[in-house]
């Protein structure tokens, strides 16, 4: 079917009121959150065929992110689409007020490829949630996991509700094309742009959640072994292709040496000699990646690793030294398991080196003591900040995930992936008892009195 054509039908289902009753709306979520623990096999296994990811890595940063959400949003749900009271100025006495959520509408989800499941069931859960009919582009560059997404939604949903458009370039054109009540935005700024540029063009609410070149900043005083550990686990997490992944390491210059050593040990303790036979490190998306990923080699020192073969998808776990500033790897985002590790003599220094580039996703700070931690945070602006740990802040439901600047737009998880899908409608109802004569001309001197007395 024509996307035109399942725009239309959706537009109908949603006009006929299908999707307001909470009620409706969470036998539906029960229904796909029995289906995805039906086939959570199924989706592992595209997810490896995709990206060589393991069953572990698979069920807790994909299939186990969304269920956590669903079940959350399922508890909550009815209080997230409860009628709220507001209060009424004096201006408006004797009245009433009400906030009321109420949904867009036709909503459009584009995913990304590196955790192709996640990214789009979970602000798909919240879309639905709030009452909307919903169209999902999952990423072309994930095929397989595509394909379990849009057998999951059949099963659950009829087309007129929701439905999966998989496709490439064409497909994202034939829907950028259409008229949509609001857009979600996951991917890279090429993308973005294209995406902001039509949803420009009908003044449609979007929502980006993009990347950038997150900080890991390791403070002179931070426990060593731990911060190596951690750094380690959250960079190659999915061979580094991932959005709030440390892109590189400012280090105090009294620590830097003993910090390489251990990256290197827990590099080591965690995938073997050869990453390339661990079942637990995943495959780069295509060879076209694994090309720009070796071409932000040149210009820096290779401490450990270094080895990307095209053929096979495998980028090496790779640590690197910057000859400068301006070296490859420093000028974009790095999106791979690359990880440049610079020397800083302070603080200030590393404060300076983060604001003078674009706003990161995440930044992270190693550090015992924390004397600096509320200097650091005045001073830095990112999307969100983790101390002392990496990439686990973003699954934490009562805390926003989502950029700033040219790191994205608009948040979600938990609460906030419903009020992303939802327009808070206010609504006042005022007495006919009552019809103060303040308000009508003429306008009195007695009347700039009152005006006095009442502070406005």
């Amino acid at each position: 079917m024509a996307v035109k054509d399942i725009l239309e039908a959706q537009r109908r289902f949603f006009a006929a009121g299908n999707t307001l009753d909470p009620a409706i709306r969470k036998q539906y979520l029960k229904a796909l959150q029995t289906e995805i623990r039906k086939r959570e096999k199924e989706i592992c296994s595209a997810l490896h065929e995709d990206l060589r990811k393991s069953e572990f890595e698979s069920r807790t940063t994909e299939t186990g992110i969304v269920l956590d959400e669903l079940a959350s949003v399922i508890r909550n749900l009815k209080r997230y689409t409860a009628t709220r009271r507001a209060a009424v100025s004096m201006l408006n006495f004797p009245a009433k007020g009400f906030i009321r959520p109420e949904p867009y509408g036709n909503v459009l989800i584009f995913s990304a490829w590196n955790y192709p499941f996640q990214l789009l069931f979970a602000p798909f859960l919240g879309a639905v949630a709030a009452g909307n009919c919903v169209i999902l582009k999952p990423a072309e560059q994930a095929p397989a996991t595509a394909e379990a997404a849009k057998r999951i939604v059949e099963a659950v949903f009829p087309p007129e509700y929701v439905s999966v458009c998989c496709g490439g370039h064409d497909t994202t054109g034939e829907l950028l094309a259409e008229p949509f009540d609001s857009i979600f935005y996951t991917g890279g700024p090429g993308g973005a742009k294209l995406v902001a540029r039509a949803a420009a063009e009908r003044f449609t609410p979007l929502t980006l959640e993009l990347g950038g070149k997150s900080p890991c900043i390791v403070d002179a005083d931070a426990k060593i072994d731990l911060t190596a550990r951690r750094i380690v686990w959250g960079k190659f997490l999915n061979a580094g292709q991932t959005c709030v992944a440390p892109d590189y390491i400012l280090a105090h210059k009294s620590i830097v040496m003993e910090l390489t050593g251990r990256l290197k040990h827990w590099i080591r303790r965690f995938y073997g000699d050869n990453p390339e036979t661990s079942p637990d490190y995943p495959r780069i998306i295509s060879p076209a990646h694994c090309e720009r990923l070796a071409s932000l080699l040149p210009g820096s020192e290779i401490l450990s690793g270094g080895r990307i073969n095209p053929e096979t998808k495998y980028a090496e776990p790779t640590l690197l030294r910057p000859l400068s500033e301006n070296a490859p790897v420093m000028k974009e985002e790095i999106f791979g398991p690359l990880l440049p590790i610079l020397e800083i003599s302070s603080l200030d220094e590393a404060v300076s080196f983060v604001t003078n580039r674009p706003k990161p996703l995440a930044l992270y700070y190693f550090s015992s003591g924390l004397r600096n931690l509320e200097h650091l945070l005045a001073r830095t602006s990112s999307g969100g900040v983790a101390v002392n740990e990496t990439v686990t802040h973003i699954i934490n439901p009562e805390l926003p995930f989502g950029g700033v600047g040219a790191s994205g737009y608009g948040s979600y998880h938990g609460k906030r992936t419903f009020d992303t899908f939802t327009h808070y409608k206010p609504v006042m109802i005022k007495s006919g008892r009552i019809d103060l004569p303040l308000r009508y001309p003429p306008n009195l001197d007695r009347n700039l009195k009152i005006l006095d007395l009442m502070g406005q």
